[in-house]
């Protein structure tokens, strides 16, 4: 059973989810060039949505962030399959299974439960909680790696036109896409989640 305030977190963490899914990272020069080039942004290539899934976790715990994921997968699979609703950012249904880049949504759940249960496992100290985050991004991309591998597997057997050199250089692509380009703007993710997690709980006080 989940507790009121579980639920109350694991609600706001997926209205802050499916929010978050929409708005892309910048980050600025360095502020002493600000004075002779001015103030100039740069796109990091991910969403604030991973920022959200451990935010949650490292303020309502394991419970409410793993809640919150699962509420965030259903929408996104069922709300456009029966209105045509979208949640995520390349449609969804349950046709949605098949893409590759499913496996790091559904990472989001084991994610978002080993970042709470280190974040309260640990004193809430700011090396904690951030590393508490980066725990919850390497089972995401394991996670995601793992569905990937199994994406490139069917459709290799599946598709006898396909030499296996093709196969390997496609599953090569793939991760070089969703995992290696993704990494450097999601640690700065996960480094400011960390910091702003500690900031409010010495706020919250717990």
């Amino acid at each position: 059973m989940f507790s009121p305030i579980e639920l109350l977190w694991a609600l706001m963490g997926l209205i802050v989810t499916i929010g978050a899914t929409w708005l892309e990272v910048f980050v600025t020069n360095a502020p002493w060039a600000w004075s002779d080039i001015g103030i100039q942004f740069y796109s990091l290539g991910v969403s604030f949505q991973l920022g959200a899934v451990l935010l949650t976790s490292c303020l309502g715990g394991p419970n409410a962030g793993t809640l919150a994921q699962v509420g965030y997968l259903s929408l996104g699979l069922l709300l456009f399959q029966v209105f045509g609703l979208q949640v995520f950012t390349q449609g969804g249904g349950l046709t949605y299974l098949r893409e590759p880049g499913f496996g790091y949504l559904l990472g989001f759940i084991p994610a978002a439960w080993v970042c709470g249960f280190l974040a309260f496992q640990w004193k809430p100290r700011l090396e904690n909680l951030t590393l508490s985050c980066l725990g919850g991004l390497v089972i995401l991309h394991l996670v995601g790696l793992l569905y990937l591998a199994g994406v490139w597997l069917v459709q290799a057997i599946g598709n006898a036109a396909v030499g296996f050199p093709e196969a390997v250089a496609g599953f090569g692509e793939m991760m070089l896409d969703y995992t290696v380009f993704q990494l450097p703007g999601q640690l700065m993710v996960a480094c400011t989640v960390g910091l702003v997690a500690y900031l409010m709980r010495q706020v919250m006080f717990y």
